[in-house]
């Protein structure tokens, strides 16, 4: 016979279904290597089986099997297999689960397929609380028995969801959780490469017995023949939830009702609502809620956020005073932050240098002396955190004891429970740190006032080096008698924007912006300032704003004004078509020192700290209002004396403002009274 003709002849026989000859046995493919959903399969159309509950745990749905009708929860294996009897030689079985946590010697069946008249199992999953069994039946001796392949360190029953891949190919086995490195284990034992199932029938959950049946959530169960599915599953972000095939009752969106009809599969959920402080809002808390006492609110996490349900928006009444806390000396600036476990904390720079500085913890609703640091006629204190570390960087303005000029980090101390001296670094008359992280990596920038009579010096950012744990200099950069850094991002760009104060002959000067362009910050923006003292950067809704704190006016070359310290502050809002900020608003300040953006409810704040008239230090500071198309419009004067700095932070008893006076060693704590 030619080899045409023969090629011919086999290829006919092929098509018309009669399979190749391999080691005396026929075979073909019994399921077109398709995947085989055995959790669809169980579920009727139209309706859920008997011993049948959908539940809704972390924002997922899965089935609930009851123990007390085992039999009801099975159907024939041909429904499956519908060309042959023969399970597949080499599979992958995909399962998506949330075990319970259950006593160490309680093991429960995923599923088994179990010939009707045997008690033994033909395939099968077993689970313990940190094992998982693949069972199935090795036809290698006459009659057969039962095998087994046991995955250590299999932890499941920590009430979550799970999903594993199991790929079997002759004597290998590997099991896949999560998408974490595979357990591979290889037996002496080869899954049987003819297993029959003929009048053999999937059990979900049992071994066709009410003990050992799957206490858990069941979402997924799907055979793939021929192939190790391990790549199609871990590809996405969510591993966890991974899915090949969901039944469609378990599906994100149930099926909507027609008219007034109910709903065509209803579900139970385990509804968790959380109170007291703002909690994560994850994939795992997906479908949770949170009550908001203190905004008499209800939220729900949508995977990512906190969705507002229901919520009476508060608005801002009027400002009460909370506390008035008398501090170690003048105070130059407040930082308030929080240390996990611990709470909330306010670190006061403290003009004079004994007893230095003070650092206060929030007690039963108030500001408490904490800690005394030594420092040097502090200008500001920097809260930052790298990895689980915990710092404070102090500016010092003035030379120590022993001549020399310092800027101290300190770092939080756990055995301790306060902070001790980590880094000096060498400043000149300091004013202001900035911490902020650029593509993983930790900077620090220090603003340089002044050396000696000599305003026009560098100011110096410092990058972290992980392998030394300090920081090193990163880079220069020339300022004026600069007060302030603040840094912010704007989609992928990362911006530094400096307040430059006096140049030695005038305040009237540019202040700058850099963008982090090429591993290095490079000039973007200069904008005309008048004694600039700080930047303070805020959103509203989608737009950018930049706010100036302009102290005062002088020029050596210039007749004097009426008032130096009577001059307009100004804010600027970011065009993105020109991609440049451009002025959007002027409002009287006096010897503006500070911003602060803040908000209540669904209305934004700023508060200024206006500190000299010209004629007295008790100034009124303003709190502004945002009105949309008018700007912001003054809504509320409060008496200060030297204000300096301004910080708002919300607590479980409400909102804040904090002020430090920089002319009496007194600051005060005012509250937010809102309806």
């Amino acid at each position: 016979m030619s080899a045409p003709l023969l090629l011919w002849v086999v290829l006919l026989r092929w098509a018309s279904g009669g399979g190749f000859i391999r080691a005396g046995r026929t075979w073909q493919h019994c399921t077109d290597l398709r995947p085989l959903d055995v959790l669809s399969e169980a579920v009727p159309a139209g309706a859920l089986a008997r011993g049948m509950r959908v539940l809704q745990v972390q924002g997922l749905r899965g089935l609930q099997l009851s123990a007390s009708r085992p039999r009801a929860l099975a159907f024939p294996a041909s429904r499956l297999f519908i060309h042959c009897d023969r399970f597949p030689e080499e599979f992958s079985i995909i399962v998506t689960l949330r075990a319970l946590r259950r006593p160490a010697k309680r093991n429960e069946y995923i599923f088994t397929l179990m010939v009707e008249e045997s008690p033994g199992v033909l395939v099968g999953l077993r689970y313990a609380p940190d094992k998982l069994h693949f069972m199935f039946w090795s036809q290698e001796r006459a009659g057969g028995w039962q095998s087994r392949v046991t995955f250590h360190n299999v932890s499941l029953s920590d009430s979550r969801w799970h999903t594993l891949v199991l790929a079997v190919s002759g004597q290998s086995f590997s099991l896949t959780v999560d998408c974490s490195v595979p357990k591979d284990v290889v037996v002496e034992t080869p899954f049987p490469a003819s297993l029959s199932v003929r009048r053999a029938s999937f059990y979900l959950g049992n071994r066709r017995r009410r003990k050992g049946v799957f206490t858990g959530l069941l979402r997924q169960l799907v055979l793939l023949p021929g192939a190790d599915a391990t790549p199609r599953m871990c590809h996405g972000l969510n591993f966890k939830v991974a899915t090949l095939s969901v039944p469609s009752v378990l599906q994100d969106v149930p099926a909507k009702a027609v008219s007034n009809e109910v709903l065509k599969y209803p579900y139970e959920t385990d509804m968790k609502v959380t109170l007291g402080a703002r909690p994560r809002c994850s994939k795992q808390e997906k479908a949770q809620f949170w009550f908001n006492a203190s905004r008499r609110g209800l939220y729900l996490c949508n995977g990512s956020t906190w969705l507002s349900m229901l919520e009476v928006q508060p608005r801002l009444d009027y400002v009460e005073e909370h506390q008035k806390l008398v501090t170690n000396s003048e105070t130059m600036g407040v930082e308030v932050f929080s240390i996990p476990r611990l709470g909330l904390f306010a670190a006061m720079a403290n003009r004079l240098t004994p007893p230095g500085s003070a650092i206060y913890r929030w007690t039963d609703g108030k500001f408490v002396h904490y800690q005394n640091i030594p420092t040097h006629q502090a200008q500001s204190w920097k809260y930052f955190t790298i990895g689980k570390k915990i710092f404070l960087a102090v500016a010092n303005f003035e030379q120590n004891e022993r001549g020399q000029e310092f800027s101290v980090i300190f770092k939080w101390s756990r055995r301790k429970a306060k902070f001790l001296a980590y880094q000096r670094i060498s400043t000149h008359s300091a004013r202001d740190w900035e911490a902020f992280v650029i593509q993983g990596e930790a900077f620090l920038a220090v603003v340089n006032h002044r050396e000696g009579n000599n305003h026009n010096i560098d100011s110096v950012i410092y990058r972290w080096n992980p392998r030394t744990g300090l920081f090193e200099t990163n880079q220069t950069i020339p300022t004026s008698g600069a007060y302030d850094w603040e840094f912010f991002t704007i989609g992928p760009y990362s911006f530094l924007a400096v307040a430059n104060t006096f140049n030695g002959t005038s305040t009237r000067i540019y202040s700058h912006i850099y963008i982090w362009l090429r591993g290095s910050f490079q000039l973007f923006q200069s904008i005309l300032t008048f004694g600039a003292a700080d930047w303070e950067v805020f959103h509203i809704g989608d737009r950018v704003f930049l706010a100036v704190a302009n102290s005062h006016s002088y020029d050596s070359g210039m007749p004097a004004p009426s008032n130096f310290y009577a001059i307009n502050s100004s804010i600027y809002e970011l065009n993105i078509t020109a991609q440049m900020f451009v002025k959007f608003q002027d409002l009287l300040t006096y010897s503006a020192l500070d911003w602060e953006f803040f908000s209540v409810g669904d209305d934004s704040f700023l508060v200024v700290a206006n500190s000299f008239d010209g004629f007295t230090f008790s100034v009124n500071s303003i709190i502004y209002r945002w009105q949309g198309y008018e700007g912001f419009v003054a809504a509320h004067q409060l008496p200060t004396v030297g204000c300096r700095d301004w910080e708002a932070f919300h607590t479980a008893e409400g909102s804040f403002l904090l002020y430090s006076s920089a002319k009496e060693p007194l600051s005060k704590v005012l509250k937010l009274k809102t309806t």
